[in-house]
């Protein structure tokens, strides 16, 4: 099961920490940003979906700046985060360019991932992205978060990331080989942990703190993102970041570092998040012909086939959806608001932009966002 993670996998989400992307602090590495970059296109052109979740900002602007501890204040640390943060873009750019793909830098907060509406924009975004074979090169956006919303060196927003493109696996590439069941430089005793349940509340016990002066990690926050990345149904993989072509080797299939398994499915997780942790807002109801795509041939909800809105609703909130008979179908996340949902109800896709004055998804519900009755 450990060496087929990353075999079967077809969306995966790599995080790599600040002390691999920037050398321990010497700046951002050049020749260890290529070889990343040089393996996610090769794996891009078997067809998997590649996004890459990158620390190392306020490393490179330390170095840019001139300063040799990490600043305590979170204004000097916002911006360090600024300065460096045009660095680390330019080389993956740089680097992705030279294997003939596009990147695109995105910055994400806590408050984009809880907010219902932001959460919706950031995944239509990326997936988007993904649609075109461009690379999300992502990062948490320092420059404007305070303390008590920071993610922690990227290993939750990596989980993260997962949930929200419903990655098949997580990839944390990390200055260790992977968990062992005490501190290896402390404990001669310790012993190396190649595959256990994510989740399980002895790994906890297992982690030390902080194994760098530069990131803000440690293998604790590395198995609570393998634990929240299987609440979506993502295995994850903690694994040494300068092994040879170790992207390549774990996608061949290779049991490299340690393999936190998710114990639910993917698609079974996610629908059992959706009908555990989301409020009913509102709802439409559909006409007959909606209502059996939906129910039998498990397509998406297109307003051409709502004859009637409920309720007041914003994109992003979860409503239900009714057959003719008032029977509850589906429950999903809202692209429209009611008051547009009103307006493009019975209306095809392309009469959108006229009515609203802008053109945004086609569907009401997407049905990766939608869960059957």
């Amino acid at each position: 099961m450990a060496a087929s993670v990353l075999k079967d996998a077809r969306r995966i989400v790599v995080k790599v920490g600040s002390s691999l992307v920037t050398n321990e602090g010497r700046g951002v590495d050049a020749e260890a940003i290529g070889n990343w970059c040089r393996q996610l296109a090769l794996l891009a052109g078997e067809g998997r979906e590649l996004v890459m979740v990158s620390s190392g900002a306020i490393a490179e602007g330390m170095k840019r700046l001139g300063w040799a501890t990490r600043p305590k204040e979170i204004h000097e640390l916002q911006a360090a985060a600024a300065v460096g943060q045009m660095g680390l873009a330019q080389m993956y750019e740089t680097k992705l360019r030279e294997q003939g793909m596009g990147s695109a830098q995105v910055l994400l907060t806590h408050a984009d991932l809880a907010d219902r509406e932001r959460y919706l924009n950031a995944r239509s975004t990326l997936l988007t992205l993904l649609q075109h074979r461009v690379l999300p090169v992502i990062n948490e956006n320092d420059t404007v978060v305070n303390d008590e919303i920071k993610f922690g060196d990227n290993d939750t927003l990596g989980a993260l990331v997962a949930n929200l493109v419903e990655a098949d696996a997580l990839v944390i590439l990390t200055d260790q080989k992977g968990l062992y069941s005490a501190d290896p430089r402390k404990d001669p005793n310790a012993r190396f942990i190649d595959e256990a349940v994510a989740g399980t509340p002895e790994l906890e016990l297992m982690a030390g703190g902080a194994g760098s002066s530069l990131g803000r990690g440690g293998m604790i926050t590395k198995i609570l993102a393998a634990k929240r990345a299987a609440g979506s149904g993502a295995s994850t993989v903690i694994a040494w970041g300068r092994e040879p072509d170790v992207l390549l080797r774990l996608a061949a299939g290779e049991a490299i570092g340690s393999a936190l398994l998710a114990s639910t499915p993917k698609l079974a997780a996610r629908k059992q998040w959706m009908a555990d942790h989301l409020q009913l807002r509102g709802a439409v109801t559909v006409d007959a012909g909606a209502a059996i795509k939906l129910r039998d041939e498990g397509k998406s909800l297109l307003p051409i086939g709502v004859v009637e809105v409920q309720g007041d609703f914003h994109r992003g909130d979860v409503i239900a959806v009714r057959d003719p008979a008032g029977v509850e179908l589906a429950r999903g996340l809202t692209n429209y608001s009611s008051a547009e949902a009103r307006l493009i109800a019975r209306k095809p896709s392309f009469e959108f932009e006229r009515v609203l004055s802008y053109a945004a998804e086609p569907e009401l519900i997407h049905r990766d966002n939608m869960v059957l009755a």
